[in-house]
């Protein structure tokens, strides 16, 4: 992932993190919001439940008092108790019927009975056959007469709310009990209904039997819930067939105070949650909105940030490909025009470090181009001078004089060899490599130093095939022996012997030069090939091993120096034998 990411431009970068962050923000805003809106609402549910209860609270004791007012206003009506005191039911029932014409309600029920609750006159509203003949209710609030009595009746199936007032009459020892006036309403699904049109869109349902007497709510979506608790002391909710409601319940009680049913009121969360539901759409294009201006102003801001950043980008590329002289365009004063002029500022100081660089190069080649000349003037001029003192001061023989003869010859040749190629090297120029025999190369190098050798007393063993054939650059690579021969002598002052051998594989050549000196101490091998690195020679300058390992590199091939030999010291070359792999240039 990480990998991926480095790929992707600062641009895109930019925006992937704005819409991160827009999503999140809004995310966790609209979590918020929508979680404090569903706690509001159904907080407003419960309230609108309470209220919904204290107004059928108040509407059914309103009906319930004028039930008890209507019904006081009856039983001390003189007619009235005129009529009961006669005992004649027809008479009790034409007169109880003629009043209760002009003062009730036609939903309402009025009955007569007699103290032991047997039905005189039974007027209005619906009744069954049962409650025709006998009213239990009134025998249950017998218990607090004189005093009217109110509460819930279940008859048969049907519930009412009823309120019991008891006649009497002056005696002769006091008041006469005369009968019973029952009158109530019957709950049916209009009372319901009016009770949820009284309440702004509150359900209602009466229970009473172990069955629903009235509800404004379907038959199967009450089913669902009947078995909720609503032994709760407040609201709670409900769940009934995926809608869900915030139920209160309370017990109906009758006469004496007992339960004889219940209501449970409801509020429904359908309107709650399409508020929600619009909440959160509004939310989601609030976001998609601030998502596109956002992502808009960033893009915009983050081009013009990244411009000047571009530019330094594509100026830090021109550099790298050599163009010093390119500049960034300095557009204001702020970071980014600060980073302009310091970078601006850091490519004149790499161009003039740069052009002191140059100079200073351009010395130091002239200065290794001095050293390696006089490295490798050294040894021909050694040998001139040494073979013309020998023929000025000594008494030589013809042979010794041609001898000496032949080495100032070849050296003052290897001379004008060197200089010649210090003259291409200047003109761009490179030696091309030829198929040369390796021995012929190895013995012309021996032959210089055969001199010294014999002197030393140290014995020169060539041990190289006739036949192999190599495709070098024969002058570099005879200093390359050149050299390892003198190293070898310089520290075998006593004697020994020096061998140089070599054998051939499929595909390269390898050249062994093993003296038989005190080897290479381990402190200095690591440093062996680097220029200016020398050791125990008093006149060496250090570059002569750092030039054959360059040479043997150009020609595709490798010198190193083996550390398991078992004495002295051995430095191995190896050549390649194939064509392609010649000298690949000074």
């Amino acid at each position: 992932m990480r990998e991926r990411m480095s790929h992707v431009s600062l641009l895109w970068k930019i925006l992937f993190s704005t819409s991160i962050a827009l999503t999140v923000l809004f995310a966790v805003s609209g979590w918020i919001l929508l979680d404090n809106a569903a706690s509001a609402m159904s907080l407003s549910l419960e309230n609108e439940v309470k209220a919904s209860f204290r107004a059928y609270d108040s509407l059914w004791r309103s009906r319930a008092e004028r039930l008890e007012s209507v019904s006081l206003v009856l039983s001390q009506m003189s007619d009235v108790r005129a009529a009961f005191s006669t005992g004649d039911q027809a008479t009790i029932r034409d007169t109880a019927a003629e009043i209760w014409k002009k003062i009730s309600r036609q939903d309402a029920i009025f009955l007569v009975t007699d103290p032991r609750g047997a039905v005189l006159a039974s007027l209005g509203g619906t009744l069954d056959d049962s409650m025709k003949r006998d009213m239990p209710v009134v025998r249950q609030a017998s218990a607090i007469f004189p005093r009217q009595a109110s509460g819930f009746m279940l008859s048969g199936s049907d519930l009412y709310q009823v309120v019991v007032t008891p006649v009497y009459v002056q005696a002769g020892n006091g008041m006469g009990f005369l009968d019973v006036l029952v009158a109530g309403y019957v709950v049916d699904q209009n009372v319901a209904a009016s009770l949820k049109d009284a309440t702004g869109g509150s359900e209602f349902c009466f229970l009473a039997g172990g069955k629903v007497v009235a509800s404004t709510l379907d038959a199967g979506v009450f089913s669902k819930m009947r078995g909720s608790l609503t032994d709760a002391p407040g609201p709670v909710r409900v769940d009934a067939d995926g809608a869900q409601y915030t139920m209160l319940g309370t017990p109906l009680v009758d006469i004496r105070g007992d339960p004889v049913g219940e209501l449970r009121i409801l509020r429904s969360f359908e309107g709650a949650r399409q508020s929600i539901d619009m909440l959160r759409r509004k939310i989601v294009l609030v976001w998609l909105f601030a998502m596109i201006l956002g992502l808009v102003l960033t893009s915009a801001l983050a081009r013009r940030i990244l411009r000047p950043v571009r530019e330094l980008d594509r100026a830090a590329s021109e550099i790298a490909r050599g163009a010093y002289n390119y500049r960034v365009p300095v557009e204001s004063d702020d970071e980014l025009g600060r980073l302009a002029k310091a970078f601006n500022a850091m490519c004149n100081s790499i161009q003039e470090a740069r052009q002191e660089l140059i100079r200073q190069e351009r010395i130091a080649t002239i200065g290794r181009l001095s050293t390696s000349l006089v490295h490798d003037l050294r040894n021909p001029l050694a040998a001139i001078y040494g073979g013309a003192e020998m023929l000025i001061d000594g008494e030589l023989s013809t042979e010794q004089i041609q001898r000496l003869a032949g080495n100032i010859y070849r050296s003052s040749r290897r001379m004008q060899q060197m200089l010649q190629e210090l003259v291409d090297a200047g003109r761009g120029k490179a030696s091309a490599a030829e198929i040369c025999r390796l021995k012929d190369i190895v013995s012309a190098a021996c032959e210089v130093h055969a001199s010294a050798a014999e002197a030393q007393s140290v014995e020169v063993r060539i041990e190289v095939p006739e036949e192999i054939e190599l495709p070098l650059e024969r002058a570099r690579m005879e200093r390359v022996f050149l050299n390892l021969i003198d190293n070898a002598l310089a520290v075998m002052p006593g004697g020994g012997l020096l061998c140089i051998s070599a054998e051939r594989s499929d595909r390269a050549v390898l050249v062994r030069v093993q003296d038989t000196g005190p080897g290479i101490a381990p402190r200095i091998r690591a440093h062996l090939f680097q220029p200016f690195f020398t050791e125990g020679k008093k006149n060496g300058v250090g570059l002569g091993l750092a030039f054959s390992h360059q040479t043997v590199l150009d020609h595709g091939g490798e010198l190193w120096a083996d550390a398991k030999s078992g004495g002295g010291a051995l430095f191995c070359i190896r050549l390649p034998l194939c064509a392609e792999a010649g000298a690949r240039g000074s």
